[in-house]
């Protein structure tokens, strides 16, 4: 059905531009009050000071938000070389300063290398991430600093460059997996060059194929159907029966839903099927493009719904 003008979409997602100074659960709260809908949430934490990339799930798409937290994301900020802060950021207290007048962007650029690739991070203190059922920042804001495991993420492009008028000051631009803290990036650098630094002007570009120039401020907020959450992933289109068995969250076959038996060679296992297709998500809409679920690799022959949109 149509919408009426001005009228939006009760489910699905929405691309927004952070502004600086609110947190992400500020923008989900004021997305409510204007869609008129509780149901809303988004796909990543971007800090108070950061700007950029939200992507919100509304309604029944809210249960789609895992596989666009899922997505890479991209990032450019300027790293400071010199100083530390207790945030890794500039909305922290300086707690050391260095000279370090003395490293050259080359230096810079060789230090940046070393953290691009699958590598080990410790998440900062004032983080999101929760240990023991704590959120780093709550421990935080009470003084308390405690042992973070350092965790895989993967940073496929790290590139450095000078901003001209700012000795010591590099705009960086950033290429990472889900989980990954730039504000680290900054600090790690620092300390492999001899001293220390933190990152200021923080601005997320992109979300996988959610970037910038498709995002609204919230007083522009549009609603776009819930099938372009699963946008960056394979699609599968069926019909009639087995459209009706996905809407009932059906374990199929992979030659019902339409999924070639060449993509699964005989060494291949769950979980590393090597191609294009390999072992989902999969978005399985109907004919006229309508999202009915979210199907992933059960077996070598079968696939298993994680999310039914209900109708």
């Amino acid at each position: 059905m149509a919408k009426a003008p001005g009228e939006q979409l009760r489910d699905g997602v929405t691309i927004l531009d952070k502004e600086a100074g609110w947190t992400s659960h500020d923008v989900v709260a004021k997305a409510r009050g204007i869609l008129r809908n509780k149901k809303i949430g988004h796909s990543g934490t971007l800090d108070p000071d950061a700007t950029g990339v939200l992507v919100l799930g509304v309604g029944k798409a809210t249960k789609l938000l895992r596989f666009l937290t899922a997505l890479p994301k991209t990032y450019v900020g300027e790293i400071v070389l010199g100083v530390e802060t207790t945030t890794l950021d500039a909305s922290g207290e300086v707690t050391k300063t260095h000279d370090m007048s003395h490293i050259t962007a080359e230096q810079v650029t060789k230090a940046a290398a070393s953290l691009t690739g699958e590598i080990l991070q410790i998440p900062p203190m004032v983080s999101a991430v929760k240990i023991d059922g704590k959120r780093l920042y709550q421990l935080a804001r009470n003084g308390q600093e405690i042992e973070r495991p350092a965790r895989p993420v993967t940073v496929y492009r790290f590139e450095i460059e000078p901003v001209e008028g700012e000795p010591g000051v590099y705009r960086a631009e950033v290429d990472c997996s889900s989980g990954t803290y730039v504000r680290t990036l900054a600090a790690d650098i620092g300390e492999a060059l001899g001293g220390g630094a933190h990152l200021r002007s923080l601005r997320r570009t992109a979300i996988g194929s959610f970037d910038v120039g498709q995002a609204t401020t919230l007083d522009d907020i549009e609603v776009l159907p819930a099938r372009e959450a699963l946008r960056d992933y394979p699609a599968l289109i069926v019909r009639g029966e087995t459209a009706l068995m996905v809407r009932h969250g059906k374990v199929l076959d992979y030659e019902v839903l339409g999924i070639p038996q060449a993509v699964l060679p005989p060494a291949a296992g769950i979980g590393s099927v090597p191609n294009m297709v390999g072992n989902g998500p999969w978005a399985v809409l109907d004919e006229t493009g309508e999202l009915l679920a979210v199907y992933e690799q059960r077996n070598r022959t079968t696939a298993k719904p994680s999310v039914v949109v209900p109708s």
